[in-house]
């Protein structure tokens, strides 16, 4: 297996023996280093006191919910990718694992290749596997430095998550074009049917990275109405 696979440590939370020791046998053929735990409180200890690269976690878990240990993981570790496992399909719960802190999810029953691409997804798009290979890019008027995970402008320096980073990434390569919301879901979210969802994911999205960049100056991302957003380089 890859070495950027190998190096990457999951932690499996699923109450479930079968389905944990399937996940973990699974994954470790994959070439990752799976740990799993059966309680939303083991899981929430577990994420907390070491280092992963990604946290798989069951919704219904005893005790300690998933979409509890969810959000009590975001808290305390903003970055953390986390995968939700869930067998409530509908539009609503899902939207609530999104609103709870999770970047993904898998519906049960699902295939073992559904799970493997969506924890390859992950990874790719958290950066995880090679951040360091992402070379800087401008936007605007910041220095992006995908391996440094900041952007810099002067003698300011701003600090961007994964995603942040993914979203600024695409919208320099489509400089000038407009990027709809699901490109955005499909190219940085890895949904593969975007046009099926709807949600305000992306929208609360960019007006956090808009926060952190305009710094008080017009936005160098510009909503289209009914369409998406559009980056310009070199604007005045």
């Amino acid at each position: 297996m890859p070495d950027a696979a190998a190096k990457c440590r999951i932690l499996v939370v699923e109450d479930e023996e079968a389905i944990r020791r399937g996940l973990c046998d699974v994954l470790a053929y994959q070439g990752y280093v799976p740990n799993g735990v059966e309680s939303g409180e083991d899981g929430l200890r577990e994420a907390l006191a070491n280092a992963y690269d990604l946290v798989v976690l069951d919704l219904m878990l005893p005790g300690m919910n998933g979409f509890d240990v969810c959000e009590a993981v975001r808290a305390e570790l903003p970055e953390q990718p986390i995968l939700m496992l869930t067998a409530r399909g509908s539009e609503a719960d899902i939207l609530a694992g999104f609103a709870r802190g999770a970047d993904d999810y898998v519906t049960k029953p699902f295939s073992v290749s559904e799970l493997v691409a969506r924890v390859k997804a992950l990874l790719r798009r958290s950066g995880r596997a090679r951040a360091e290979e992402q070379p800087p890019f401008d936007f605007d008027r910041w220095k992006v430095v995908p391996a440094s995970g900041r952007a810099h402008c002067g003698d300011t320096a701003v600090e961007l998550s994964s995603r942040e980073l993914a979203i600024l990434a695409l919208f320099a390569r489509e400089s000038g074009r407009i990027v709809s919301r699901r490109m955005l879901l499909r190219e940085v979210w890895g949904f593969s049917n975007p046009e099926r969802i709807e949600t305000r994911t992306v929208d609360m999205q960019i007006g956090k990275l808009r926060r952190k960049i305009d710094r008080g100056e017009p936005s160098a991302i510009e909503t289209i109405r009914g369409a998406g957003y559009r980056y310009t380089a070199g604007r005045s």
